[in-house]
């Protein structure tokens, strides 16, 4: 394998526990809106959209009130989830010290993206933050457009996520996906079919991956 150049992050259960707390804060913002309570199978549905495009999904009127009340919630139930991953940080600061670029590419919108890396206090961490769009899942667009940007091979560059639509992302861009497996939700069976020998329980295991 080629030097690795570039390291892309997904944010929500790679970086963070924040994907319980977005389901609880998108159930209760939309709720009253959809006219009942919304199960977590059916927030979990919308994935692969921004919050905009998850909310337009369920809610055909008034959503933009919907999306203010998501926001204000979200923003609020962020003390359920404090800190990023223990290991996480010291992983990206140490690749960024050998010279990777180290990126974010997240489906989170930009608002609740920056809510997230303002409470983590890191923002600083990433040389890209690409958030998602409200249309689908454009994370394999978005990492050639970062080999596009530093002129690199899909081979000098990595994405890290937590789901299966990660993996399946990465093989559209050519990139190898290491499949974050360290969160309470990731579903490590279903990642071990699609990627396996690519999964990672422990952000140590995926620290080796490196040297």
């Amino acid at each position: 394998m080629n030097t690795i150049k570039l390291a892309a992050f997904d944010l929500d259960g790679t970086v963070a526990d924040t994907i319980p707390l977005s389901i609880e804060s998108f159930s209760l913002a939309v709720s009253p809106y959809a006219g009942h309570t919304l199960s977590r199978e059916e927030v979990v549905e919308t994935f692969g959209l921004n919050e905009p495009g998850m909310i337009k999904a369920i809610v055909k009127d008034r959503w933009e009130e919907a999306l203010r009340d998501y926001y204000r919630i979200y923003e609020e139930q962020h003390v359920k989830c404090e800190t990023p991953f223990e290991g996480i940080v010291p992983l990206i600061e140490g690749l960024k010290s050998r010279g990777i670029i180290v990126s974010l590419i997240t489906g989170k919108a930009e608002k609740s993206c920056r809510i997230t890396l303002k409470r983590f206090g890191i923002e600083h961490l990433f040389a890209d933050i690409i958030t998602g769009d409200e249309h689908g899942n454009r994370k394999a667009e978005n990492l050639m457009s970062l080999m596009e940007k530093y002129g690199l091979t899909p081979e000098e560059c990595v994405y890290i996520g937590d789901a299966v639509s990660d993996v399946m992302s990465s093989r559209k861009a050519g990139v190898r996906c290491l499949s974050a497996a360290w969160s309470e939700s990731a579903d490590r069976e279903a990642l071990e079919r699609v990627n396996p020998g690519d999964v990672y329980e422990r952000i140590a295991d995926l620290k080796r991956v490196f040297n």
